[in-house]
């Protein structure tokens, strides 16, 4: 088979962004990141349900999971709920198999010289350093696949519907609104499996809520931030199918 059509072009471009953003997204969500210490500014003291000194600390993760969403939408937009689904299903089979292939470089026995070296002037045990980057645990790993995969069918779906009752206009409504109920059922979805039902936890309903919320809390900001960058790969798609070819797509993936 070769992708000689533009549909076929843009659908594997589409496709392969959707897929590595995914991925990228288990393997840089290790690293715990402060929103305010990166915009400089004072880190927030907020109380919610009874648990004190939250502030906006976020997997790294979300540098990529609102272009995961923007890709949902025009993947949807263009190509139909099914192939999103499709999508959606062999990018939770690929992240497992990138998971087992990690575990399985974890258990391999580690050179002697590679073991300890002194980076940026410290000294590191890179066994140890990839162990803990890389070997995240089972029901971290489970969590986030489960949560990927319902936040994406009701992405499609609220998506679906509001088109449906729309037609071709407000594509911010679609796109935002899909975006934030997914997102919202992915925030809480990982948090519950991850660290509520995980034995090895002692997370209280409050505490996941509380979390929730403020993760919640912005990945929304963001979702709304990211909405003109939407209109913007729009475009460009628009303009490299052509207007009628667009059309076209549009009208037939509504069907699908």
């Amino acid at each position: 088979m070769s992708f000689k059509t533009k549909e076929s072009k843009l659908l594997l471009v589409l496709g392969s962004f959707f897929v590595a953003n995914a991925i990228l997204s288990e393997f840089i969500g290790v690293k715990i990141f402060t929103v305010e210490g990166t915009l400089g500014i004072k880190q927030f003291d907020i109380s919610l349900l009874g648990v004190p000194n939250l502030s906006f600390n976020m997997s790294a993760g979300v540098l990529t999971w609102p272009l995961i969403f923007i890709m949902t939408d025009i993947i949807n937009e263009y190509y139909g709920v099914r192939q999103v689904r499709f999508l959606s299903v062999l990018t939770a089979i690929l992240i497992s198999y990138a998971f087992i292939v990690v575990g399985a470089a974890m258990h391999l026995t580690p050179s002697g010289f590679w073991i300890n070296q002194n980076i940026n002037g410290q000294q590191v045990n890179m066994n140890a350093a990839f162990a803990g980057i890389f070997g995240q645990g089972m029901w971290i790993i489970v969590g986030s696949v489960i949560a990927f995969l319902v936040g994406q069918i009701a992405d499609v779906v609220i998506f679906h519907r509001i088109k449906v009752i729309t037609g071709d206009k407000a594509l911010w409504l679609r796109a935002t609104g899909s975006t934030v109920v997914s997102q919202c059922i992915d925030s809480f979805v990982v948090i519950f499996i991850a660290f509520y039902l995980n034995p090895q936890y002692h997370w209280s309903w409050q505490m996941v809520a509380a979390i929730g919320l403020v993760n919640y809390t912005y990945k929304f900001i963001v979702a709304i931030l990211m909405t003109p960058l939407l209109y913007l790969v729009h475009g460009i798609i628009d303009n490299f199918l052509g207007k009628d070819l667009a059309q076209r797509m549009i009208k037939m993936a509504g069907r699908r």
